[in-house]
């Protein structure tokens, strides 16, 4: 392996251009309120011929509606391919900002809309493209690979995009060919890839500001709390928390892990928006997030990230009520067609091998 400690962008320096925003405080409603809200939201989204996706990350009563309405609860990869399915002619898109641009790449006919367009993302932020660009330009004789969580424009400059769910098979099959890859964002994910696959890597430096909040020592400390509960973890964790995982793996796989193992309590080292979902398909089941700052103190993300919190039933309606240029995702269409390429190679990649993003058992 061989880091990017030759290129003028360090981790410190990476971190250090990212700005995290505060958990929005969201206004407490009564059940009839709330009920009241969906039916609005749902009445609008029908009106407007549109249909909502929802990472597993947004708040609970995002993906309870968007599952209600027909739409799209995933990880990034099945929310990359719902949308190229889909009969309506608007996708709302409740997550992040790459999120919204690879659905509007692979749908330029549509119109795609988010809550905020400014819930975007540390490892989108910490990968600007000329940067990229540069790095990729002083290393020609590798492979170029991204992961989802990146700009329309990284992704323009890449030869492949992946989400967590699909890094590992494409990647051994690109060591199979025998390339060399560069990969980023996120430095983490990129170890693990590379650990598993032996490929030859090249890291950016970037990284989850949920999963870099981590704590070895703590969890350690709740593991002896807790000797019955299995730990899952995310690969966007650090190495030193993988090491301590039962089970790493996408979200779609530590979702089927609290499905399907036998344990009944679960310590979970990704971001716990996913708590929601990882309910729904085995209610009896206790879960417990894995510490992150400690006892009394401050942490940027808390185990929850403070973009994805930008998403709440509110901003949803305000935005169906007003449906203008503030939140439309739009693209330069040179940069969409350079996108496209590396997406579309994911995609039939995933289809000739039937990889999925999405939970299939039952919820």
């Amino acid at each position: 392996m061989s880091d990017m400690n030759e290129f003028h962008l360090s981790a410190e320096a990476i971190r250090g251009t990212i700005k995290v925003p505060a958990h929005p405080v969201k206004p407490d409603i009564t059940a009839e309120e709330k009920k009241a809200l969906k039916e609005r939201i749902k009445k609008l989204m029908r009106e407007q011929d549109a249909t909502l996706v929802a990472h597993y990350y947004t708040d609970g009563d995002i993906q309870e509606l968007a599952e209600e309405m027909g739409g799209c609860v995933a990880d990034s990869l099945e929310i990359a391919r719902f949308g190229t399915t889909a009969k309506e002619q608007t996708l709302v898109v409740s997550g992040v900002r790459f999120m919204g641009e690879t659905a509007k790449i692979l749908n330029p006919e549509k119109r795609v809309l988010m809550p905020d367009l400014g819930a975007t993302c540390s490892l989108d932020e910490g990968c600007p493209a000329d940067a990229f660009t540069a790095f990729c330009d002083a290393h020609p004789d590798h492979t170029v690979v991204v992961y989802a969580n990146t700009s329309a424009a990284v992704k323009a400059r890449a030869d492949w995009m992946v989400t967590s769910g699909i890094a590992l098979p494409i990647v051994k099959h690109l060591k199979e060919q025998g390339e060399k890859v560069l990969w980023a964002p996120d430095q983490h994910l990129g170890r693990y890839i590379e650990k598993v696959t032996g490929v030859d890597m090249l890291l950016w430096q970037g990284s989850c500001v949920v999963h870099e909040e981590f704590k070895s020592v703590a969890l350690e400390r709740i593991r002896r709390l807790h000797p019955d509960a299995a730990v899952l973890a995310h690969p966007e964790s650090p190495e030193h928390i993988l090491d301590q995982a039962d089970v790493v793996g996408s979200t779609t796989k530590l979702i089927e892990a609290v499905a399907t193992r036998k344990e009944e309590k679960f310590i979970i080292a990704t971001d716990d928006g996913i708590f929601w979902k990882m309910h729904q398909v085995a209610p009896g089941k206790e879960l417990i997030s894995a510490p992150t700052a400690g006892e009394g103190a401050t942490c940027e993300s808390c185990a929850h990230c403070p973009w994805m919190a930008m998403n709440s039933l509110q901003n949803l309606e305000e935005m169906l009520l007003n449906p203008g240029p503030q939140h439309e995702i739009n693209i330069d269409e040179s940069i969409r067609e350079r996108a496209m390429l590396p997406i579309r190679r994911m995609l039939d990649f995933a289809d000739s091998h039937g990889i999925s993003g999405k939970y299939q058992g039952n919820a």
